[in-house]
């Protein structure tokens, strides 16, 4: 089983979030900061192996290129190794890439400070993210980008963005006879536009 950095490899075995019920995060950081802090973490008990996979391409420091645009899927996982087992964490709860990679720093350091108590050891905590042990198939085909589902320019105008968007949501609309799928992700790329542009 091969887990890479990009495309997004998420689990079969995770649940997705709903794209009507992402969310915008209040989190003050950016990417860069958001996997700093998560690899701080994971050094403190010593993992290694470390990949984080989402549908951002990264430039060879790790950090996303200069043309990145925020994708319609973004979800986030991390998969290392400690005490000499597999984990694997996911999230895709919020709008941002960052933002999910941030939720998984923060649920990691929320874990370790459970341990503090002495109740249970953060092996024992960590055993519902362990890695499956059969080889089951990561989904690693990207989303289309949002102005590719938009129909638009990366370089948009909000006016165009909006203009796109009501066209199309004419077209998939399910109360007209419009595809749920197509509708849902028109959502998530119009909520990415307008995060992006405004």
């Amino acid at each position: 089983m091969e887990i890479h950095p990009y495309p997004l490899c998420w689990p079969p075995t995770k649940n997705r979030t709903s794209v009507n019920r992402r969310k915008k995060a209040q989190f003050k950081v950016t990417f860069a900061q958001a996997r700093d802090d998560l690899l701080k973490e994971l050094s403190r008990f010593k993992a290694t192996n470390v990949i984080i996979s989402s549908n951002v391409p990264l430039r060879q420091d790790g950090l996303p290129l200069a043309t990145f645009s925020e994708p319609s899927d973004p979800g986030v996982i991390v998969s290392f190794k400690a005490f000499k087992k597999d984990y694997i964490f996911s999230c895709d709860h919020w709008l941002k890439v960052k933002d999910n990679l941030r939720a998984i720093g923060k649920h990691i350091e929320a874990l370790r400070g459970i341990e503090r108590w002495g109740v249970s050891s953060i092996e024992e905590i960590f055993e519902p993210f362990l890695l499956p042990t059969s080889s089951p198939t990561y989904h690693s085909n990207p989303e289309p980008f949002w102005w590719e589902i938009l129909e638009v320019s990366p370089d948009a105008t909000i006016e165009e963005i909006k203009t796109a968007y009501r066209n199309l949501s004419r077209k998939y609309h399910p109360d007209t006879g419009g595809d749920r799928f197509q509708w849902d992700r028109l959502q998530l790329a119009y909520q990415n536009a307008l995060s992006i542009k405004t």
